[in-house]
């Protein structure tokens, strides 16, 4: 496996790489786990080469969120993605990707309003921003992205169509664990007991997506469900909401591609989620 963090390095490898067929690009901040690793193993499937970026990206971050904190291990990180037979890793610093004088923006509008994006304003466009670089830098024919983060997908989707990007778009589902807590590098900011209570988080949801499969009044649904996380553990909720699964409009009825979406907040970690209403055909 290479590893890069020179742009002028990258796009000579990556010439090299795309003369063995299709490439595939995972974009990750690090602190890689099981999740993470099932987008590379979805990657190989899909194409001849893998690259993956490993690139904390300060753009998305807000003022007071934990840009700082996050969890850095690029050496522990880089040996996980050799084993899983990564091709190349792009791991620029912040200087490489946002030289002096970088004044660029870029915005989706749409799929980046509500949700996320009212919580964390601005996030999107870093998300959109950083996306757009790597797609740029790396060149991949296919990029995949975890259904986890599911408003980043639809984001990212809308700006590779309306900026002409020629890569396929993946979204791979959400991995688990066996309590039913979506994998995160934020999981790792949780006490032993935070963890513990965190999974009333999925339990709550795949509670209210029953109720209202059973055909319950949304807005008394989502109001017990909100208390059930309350009750567990979660001190407080920025949002836990019904939207179509295409556009991500608000819904008060159910309809196909129904999702519930949830962002909570445990022993003050921030903790996001999302599955259909719908069980799968």
């Amino acid at each position: 496996m290479q590893l890069i963090n020179r742009l002028a390095a990258l796009r000579s490898a990556v010439d090299q790489l795309k003369t063995g067929g299709k490439l595939a690009l995972v974009p990750t901040m690090g602190a890689l786990h099981a999740g993470h690793l099932r987008l590379v193993e979805a990657a190989r499937d899909a194409a001849d080469r893998v690259a993956v970026s490993i690139f904390v990206n300060p753009a998305q971050f807000g003022p007071g969120e934990d840009l700082d904190a996050y969890p850095r291990q690029l050496e522990e990180d880089a040996a996980r993605l050799k084993a899983a037979g990564v091709d190349l890793l792009w791991a620029p610093s912040t200087e490489e990707v946002y030289a002096p004088g970088f004044a660029t923006s870029v915005r989706v509008d749409g799929v980046s309003e509500g949700l996320c994006g009212a919580s964390r304003p601005g996030h999107f466009d870093g998300v959109a921003l950083v996306v757009a670089k790597l797609f740029n830098q790396v060149r991949p024919d296919i990029a995949l992205f975890g259904q986890k983060d599911f408003q980043q997908l639809a984001v990212i989707r809308r700006m590779a169509v309306d900026l002409d990007f020629p890569i396929e778009i993946i979204g791979v589902p959400t991995v688990r664990d066996a309590d039913g807590l979506a994998l995160s590098s934020r999981n790792a900011y949780l006490t032993a007991e935070g963890r513990m209570q965190a999974a009333a988080l999925p339990a709550a949801m795949q509670a209210a997506a029953a109720a209202l499969r059973a055909g319950n009044a949304p807005a008394t649904v989502l109001d017990e469900a909100k208390n059930s996380l309350l009750r567990g553990g979660f001190t407080s909720i920025d949002y836990l909401e019904m939207r179509a699964g295409d556009d991500l409009r608000l819904l008060d009825r159910v309809q196909d591609g129904a999702r519930l979406f949830v962002a909570a907040r445990i022993e003050g970690t921030r903790l996001i989620d999302n599955i259909p209403v719908a069980m799968p055909a």
